[in-house]
């Protein structure tokens, strides 16, 4: 029988192939929390898009969810909760390990915080997406959560630090559209190339909602008061009230949808730098070459 040549020794000794099978296991988690990502900003968008196309206003998370009717409505539902879990699993093993290699600078340290916030944030999506489920999302709601914030010792601290924290979040995925830095960890093929105007705006469209989050979390904070303190819905309600708000909150819906799409993408071609095979070319690299 003919044998095999053994594996070299550089490939088989190379701290990053070992690396790589060693955390092959999170690029399924990752992929089913990006799909669960992208089916919630594709309800919001589109239920919001609906309502303002039927005289209504654009809607928040939970009042997109409570939309959802029926056995698809009860599937939709549960995938979200599944994909937000898995998500927020990702987003601490992704801090814990730096799978998406950011090293330990200060930079990256923050980058690496931040994705724990962010984790802990679509846990909290889970769990809407549950009790909605289970019919009894009365009374749930992030102003509400915020007015007990801003009642408890030191709440008002902690309020005004977590908006400037989302506002800088807000920043950051602004950034990321700006200087396409969402590219670094995509996968080059003629999908993703073709999508790339598409995913730049759905990039800056998030940010926006985030940074809009932010600001109104730190004037709820600056005047200890949680009125127009909370979520999607919220940020909407506050940009509705400007000129040309309603043209404004069309456009940031379409938006979502385009960010939607960013989730979805990545769950088919994001790259995980430490679990997943060191030779494939991203976005980056093939726009360069």
């Amino acid at each position: 029988m003919p044998q095999h040549p053994a594996p070299p020794e550089s490939r088989r000794d190379d701290p990053a192939e070992n690396s790589a099978r060693g955390f092959a296991w999170a690029v399924p988690l990752m992929r089913a929390g990006y799909a669960g990502r992208g089916l919630v900003y594709l309800l919001v968008g589109g239920a919001s898009l609906w309502s303002i196309w039927h005289g209504g206003s654009a809607e928040g998370t939970g009042e997109a969810m409570g939309r959802l009717q029926g056995a698809l409505g009860t599937a939709i539902l549960l995938l979200i909760a599944l994909g937000m879990a898995a998500y927020a699993i990702w987003r601490a093993v992704d801090s814990i390990w730096d799978l998406e290699d950011y090293g330990n600078s200060p930079k990256g340290l923050i980058a690496r915080a931040g994705m724990i916030t962010t984790g802990l944030v679509h846990l909290g999506l889970s769990g809407l997406a549950i009790t909605v489920l289970l019919g009894r999302s009365e009374g749930l709601g992030k102003t509400e959560l915020v007015n007990r914030l801003l009642a408890s010792p030191g709440g008002q601290a902690a309020a005004g630090i977590a908006g400037a924290l989302t506002l800088g979040a807000g920043g950051y995925y602004l950034h990321k559209a700006w200087s396409e830095g969402y590219r670094d960890h995509m996968q080059g093929n003629p999908a993703t190339l073709h999508l790339n105007l598409v995913l730049k705006a759905g990039m800056a469209a998030h940010g926006v909602v985030i940074a809009i989050i932010g600001f109104l979390m730190m004037q709820a904070a600056a005047y200890a008061s949680s009125h127009e303190a909370g979520g999607i819905g919220t940020a909407f309600n506050w940009l509705q009230d400007k000129t040309y708000g309603q043209i404004l909150v069309t456009f940031l819906c379409i938006g979502l949808l385009g960010f939607s799409l960013v989730c979805f993408v990545n769950a088919a071609w994001c790259i995980v730098p430490k679990a997943d095979d060191r030779g494939l070319q991203t976005l980056k690299d093939m726009l360069n070459s």
